[in-house]
């Protein structure tokens, strides 16, 4: 269920300030509305919390070797601090050495076919008032120098002509008599030699630096427990920060500071006693319909194994919307198990969640709510796979006839063929299943969207709303026959009358469905925007005529959006029988038995990772979507989570 909250205002002396948020922030019951502080304090912590998650990352990019441990050394805050500025500070001067390693190998590159180049003998000619500038031109052209240009041909390779222009006076401006072609040679800032050594030396520090970072990767604990620190340090600044204040007073010493929040109601006695405990002024209503209200869910430790999933997805129902953790709990269990669609599956689904609760069991997280869930979609798995009789893909014909005798007809084609004495690879008994599991999947649909509107209606009991809610109900009923009529099973459910229609009262059933259908349609339209008028409600959806129509649309596909199930489940059978047929023929050779066991660990793990991305697809997208849009839930809700201490 949402935990009911109750808005509180808290006044304090401003004087007090710091010491009341530390006593606040002690009772972690205050969910503080939103403030935004300021100061130089703040910005020194936020400055340090991004110092350190760049030092962090930094120290993660150093890979180490396996066989190496480092064992974490501790640190104080203000040694912490100091480290990440280290850190920042030597991958800041790796990095410039690794610029001046990238200019500097262009240099070498750019004159190697001068050979050695060093401007200070060229400063020495200068003085000798021998004047000498380097050149490069094409081959071809350097016989088109003018005669009255002073050449030296340094070399030739390729297409390339290199060669030094001299003079007894220092040239200014571009020699007339060279051909346009030619393009003077800038001199490096020194001799190559020295260049290609200062490289040789960039690259020893850039090593001796890494030897370093690797050496600090010892401190990466102690620089997370700092940064937690931090998170910490800013989030009490920012409050400390930005409190509203009274600006002046006839005394600093009666001075007011105030901020606002919220407080589950299971909690308020807590709240008043810390208040009284250290004389505040506190104010106490129940929330507006304004207000962002946090959402405080609280449920059985059943119930409560969904909230990893919700957690991980960051779904948080409004204050106001339904807390559906029950019903998303049950209906992902069967999606989840539908998709995956096999017992084998289920069991190794199981096993890790076994696994990983006995991880857990040195920490007293045995029983954590991640584990237990893990285990229970397993379990879940297991129980759909062992009906369908599923067992890694593998063809009916040679799993045990215990197997095949503990399935369950209507969903197992392998059962049917038994009980009828059909082949098991009998499109008859294929045909069967595959139809009384799409059928499932529509009986499926229209029980969990039923649940959402019956929901609605027991919401909305006190109004003549609840009528539209009930039509949309009755109408979704109409539209199952509908579906089972056009997609589910045709022979058996029919738009029309014929000789097989079943007469319900006299009436044909597929007459009485589209009645139902049309009833509800009527009853959702007069009655859906009920807001005190029933006039008003008739004028507001005609005003939202195309909506209401399509509104009739969607029932339908969200109906038929269930099958997903069924053909996902399919595809993942058929991967699995594909990779066992692959594999089949290398097991029954000795040398190719290593391949085969290698074929089949690789391709159902790979069948298993597609599940799992088709159970957050389409296993979620059922809860969060289709069901969630008929209970006119849009997950808006904000997280309750109370100033307090971080662990």
């Amino acid at each position: 269920m949402i935990v009911k909250m109750k808005k509180v205002s808290l006044v304090v002396l401003d004087s007090t300030r710091k010491e009341s948020l530390k006593a606040l922030r002690k009772a972690g019951v205050v969910h503080l509305e939103h403030i935004e502080g300021e100061g130089a304090a703040l910005q020194a912590f936020r400055e340090s919390s991004q110092e350190t998650d760049k030092a962090l990352g930094i120290l993660d990019e150093i890979k180490a070797d396996k066989k190496q441990k480092i064992v974490q050394e501790p640190l104080s805050k203000e040694e912490a601090c100091a480290k990440a500025k280290e850190i920042l500070s030597l991958n800041d001067r790796k990095k410039s050495l690794f610029d001046s390693i990238n200019q500097d190998s262009q240099e070498i590159s750019r004159l190697e076919s001068w050979g050695i180049v060093d401007p200070e003998e060229l400063k020495l000619l200068a003085e000798k008032a021998v004047f000498a500038y380097m050149y490069e031109v094409p081959a071809e052209k350097y016989a088109d120098i003018g005669d009255e240009v002073k050449t030296v041909l340094v070399n030739t390779t390729g297409k390339i002509a290199r060669f030094l222009v001299v003079s007894d006076t220092e040239i200014l401006d571009r020699p007339a008599g060279l051909p346009p072609e030619a393009y003077a040679v800038p001199l490096p800032r020194a001799s190559t030699e020295i260049i290609a050594d200062d490289i040789r030396k960039a690259q020893q520090e850039i090593d001796c630096i890494n030897r370093e970072l690797f050496i600090a990767k010892k401190y990466a604990a102690a620089l997370v427990s700092y940064r937690k620190a931090l998170v910490s340090d800013i989030e009490f600044e920012n409050v400390r920060s930005g409190m509203a204040h009274e600006e002046e007073s006839e005394s600093e010493s009666i001075r007011l500071a105030w901020l606002t929040g919220f407080v589950p109601v299971d909690s308020m006695e807590k709240f008043r006693k810390v208040c009284a405990e250290n004389g505040w002024a506190y104010a106490s209503d129940d929330p507006s319909d304004e207000d962002l209200v946090p959402t405080k869910l609280k449920n059985n430790r059943v119930v409560s194994l969904i909230y990893p999933l919700t957690d991980f997805l960051d779904v948080t129902p409004g204050y106001h919307e339904f807390d559906i953790s029950g019903w998303f709990l049950m209906f992902f269990c069967i999606f989840f198990a539908m998709i995956f669609g096999d017992a084998a599956y289920g069991a190794l689904i199981a096993l890790l969640g076994i696994g990983l609760a006995f991880k857990g069991l040195g920490k007293g997280k045995f029983f954590a709510p991640i584990n237990m869930f893990v285990i229970l979609l397993g379990l879940c798995t297991m129980v759909w796979g062992v009906m369908t009789c599923s067992w890694f893909g593998i063809d009916a014909s040679k799993l045990p006839k215990e197997l095949v005798e503990m399935s369950f007809m209507p969903f197992s084609k392998a059962k049917y063929a038994l009980v009828n004495g059909l082949p098991f690879d009998s499109s008859a008994a294929e045909d069967y299943a595959n139809l009384n599991q799409k059928i499932f999947c529509f009986v499926l649909a229209v029980v969990q969207l039923s649940v959402a509107h019956i929901m609605c209606t027991l919401r909305n009991r006190k109004s003549l709303k609840a009528i539209g809610d009930f039509g949309s109900l009755i109408e979704l009923w109409g539209m199952f026959y509908v579906v089972m009529a056009m997609v589910g099973d045709p022979d058996r459910f029919s738009l029309g009358v014929n000789e097989s229609t079943i007469y319900v009262a006299g009436i044909p059933l597929p007459y009485l469905a589209i009645g139902v259908l049309l009833a509800g349609f009527a009853l959702s339209f007069v009655f859906s925007n009920y807001e005190g008028s029933v006039k008003a409600s008739v004028l507001e959806s005609c005003k939202n005529i195309i909506s209401v129509v399509l509104g009739v649309v969607n029932v339908f596909s969200d109906t038929v959006s269930y099958i997903r199930l069924w053909a996902v489940a399919l595809a993942g059978a058929a991967i699995s029988g594909t990779i066992n047929t692959m594999a089949g023929p290398m097991l029954g050779k000795f040398t190719m038995i290593l391949f085969g066991a290698i074929l089949l660990v690789f391709g159902h793990g790979l069948n298993l990772i597609l599940n799992l991305l088709s159970v957050i697809v389409h296993g979620v997208r059922l809860n969060t979507l289709e069901f969630s849009q008929h209970l006119g839930m849009a997950w808006s809700g904000t997280k309750y989570s109370p100033f307090s201490e971080k662990q």
